[in-house]
């Protein structure tokens, strides 16, 4: 199991990613990482624990990330093979939990065409193909790609070129919405969010998602609205 916990907001998203994962330490996991942007996309992520994340992490400044939890699936524990993955650019940075079926052919697929991959892992080859899709539009891109890939996953997308906004998607992996006052946050599980709301969205399979500081939008993969209300959650930690 992973973790991810993501932030769009007005504060400074870095101390809220780490306790949202801090929270979601339950899951199990043999490497962490983040991204954040703010000025630029900057992401830091190594093997082992989320305090020795926290040990080196310079003072990242933004409003907009997230924070993510990895338990090896495709490549061994290894700073290189934590997450967040980004493109070639080194604007898009990408977290995912799950498995994607097919990620050698599009791993193929995509070398062929000049990207330049550094892991062994399975979600490498969906920040690429995202990568390879985009025009300027985060969730039309990751919707494209989606498309493409096979298996499982909650994912997390962000693009330097886009602060505010953190694009998620789900597929047999659980993903949560938290709704707050000019906040809104995402995560696997409803104990990375109780600290800051206790109004949450559950996102379905085959669904993404758009946070904002200001708005919250769930759409099926073929781009059509969906309208869910948030439901209060009464319980605490």
């Amino acid at each position: 199991m992973c973790g991810i916990v993501g932030y769009a907001g007005r504060r400074n998203a870095l101390p809220i990613l780490l306790d949202g994962l801090k929270r979601l330490e339950y899951r199990g996991y043999d490497s962490a990482g983040v991204a954040i942007v703010g000025s630029g996309l900057q992401v830091v992520k190594d093997k082992g624990f989320i305090a020795n994340l926290e040990a080196q992490l310079p003072p990242l400044i933004g409003s907009t990330g997230f924070a993510h939890t990895r338990w090896a699936t495709h490549g061994a524990p290894s700073k290189v093979n934590a997450h967040p993955h980004t493109d070639c650019t080194g604007k898009l940075a990408l977290a995912h939990n799950g498995i994607i079926e097919n990620y050698a052919a599009l791993r193929e697929k995509l070398e062929s065409r000049g990207h330049k991959f550094v892991s062994q892992t399975d979600t490498e080859s969906l920040v690429h193909l995202i990568e390879s899709y985009y025009e300027g539009n985060l969730e039309e891109a990751t919707r494209k790609a989606l498309h493409d890939a096979r298996g499982s996953y909650a994912i997390l997308a962000i693009h330097a070129d886009e602060p505010g906004k953190v694009v998620g998607a789900r597929n047999e992996s659980p993903l949560v919405v938290g709704v707050g006052p000019d906040e809104n946050f995402l995560a696997s599980d409803v104990p990375a969010l109780l600290r800051y709301t206790d109004r949450v969205l559950y996102v379905m399979d085959r669904e993404m998602v758009v946070i904002t500081p200001n708005e919250v939008s769930i759409q099926d993969l073929e781009g059509k609205p969906i309208h869910r209300d948030p439901q209060r959650i009464t319980w605490s930690l």
